[in-house]
This record gives C-alpha cells, sequence and structure tokens, in this order.
C-alpha cells in the first residue's frame, strides 16, 4: 500500500469518545444545495440566493429568476449575500435575466456578491454591465421607490 500524505482535502471525520478519527483521502465535502427564494415586496421581488451555484443548479436558477421577471415588479434584486460559490453557470443566468429584465423594463440589481463572485463579475467585464448593489442600499431603493 503506498504511503498517503495527508493535505488539506483530508478531513478527518468526527470521531466517536475515545475513537481514532477516520480519514477519507481526497474526498471534499459535499458542496451547499442552493437555495432560492422569492419574495415580493411593493414595487420589487427579491430572490434570495444561497449555497453554491454550479452547472447542476441551472436549470433552477434560471426558472426561478426568469418568474421573478414574469411578476413584472419594476425591480428585481438577486440576493447573492450567502451564496459561497457561483461559476459562469450563475454569470451566464444573472446575463440572460438581465436581458429579459430589460426588454420588461424592470431594473435588475445584484446585491451583495462576495468576492469570489465579485471577483468573476470583475475578469469577465459583467462587473461593466450588470448593476452591482450592496444588499442594503438594493432594498433602500425599493422603499424608496414602492412607499
Amino acid at each position: 500500500m503506498a504511503d498517503h500524505k495527508v493535505g488539506p482535502a483530508d478531513e478527518a471525520v468526527p470521531k466517536a469518545a475515545g475513537a481514532e478519527p477516520v480519514r477519507t483521502p481526497g474526498c471534499f465535502p459535499t458542496p451547499a444545495p442552493l437555495r432560492i427564494t422569492t419574495t415580493e415586496v411593493p414595487g420589487a421581488v427579491i430572490v434570495r440566493l444561497e449555497g453554491e451555484i454550479d452547472q447542476d443548479q441551472r436549470r433552477r436558477l434560471e426558472e426561478a429568476l426568469d418568474a421573478a421577471v414574469a411578476r413584472g415588479c419594476p425591480r428585481l434584486v438577486v440576493d447573492m449575500s450567502a451564496v459561497d460559490f457561483c461559476d459562469s453557470t450563475a454569470l451566464n443566468a444573472l446575463l440572460e435575466a438581465r436581458l429579459t429584465a430589460n426588454a420588461a423594463d424592470i431594473d435588475l440589481l445584484v446585491a451583495g456578491p462576495r468576492p469570489q463572485a465579485r471577483r468573476l463579475f470583475e475578469i469577465t467585464g459583467a462587473d461593466e454591465i450588470l448593476n452591482l448593489s450592496t444588499v442594503r442600499a438594493a432594498l433602500a431603493g425599493i422603499r424608496e421607490k414602492g412607499g
């Protein structure tokens, strides 16, 4: 049996009292499933994304964004403050939703992206196209316009 060096991908499984931890070489934690919550407030729809967005979540994300646009509120806030990871799947879904929203005269804001998502937007130039905001600013804008 070859020697195995323990690295960052090797996580110790919590051990029972008195037992030795079991290491599983090369195993990575299961990604956090994407949770999507849609809330309508006067003048806006808020789509809160939580977890990780990758190709496996593409259809659910696109459907949620399409449904939010279909509600016809003047503002759509996509809250990404709880997104741990996203790849080009999220970027493409947001850009597509932006086009659909613009065609319906809906203002789409991407609120609270974490550093990883913000970096993705910056290196692709999407930060010049998407309306990025803090969550607080996006919600304050709703209150100002809606009430």
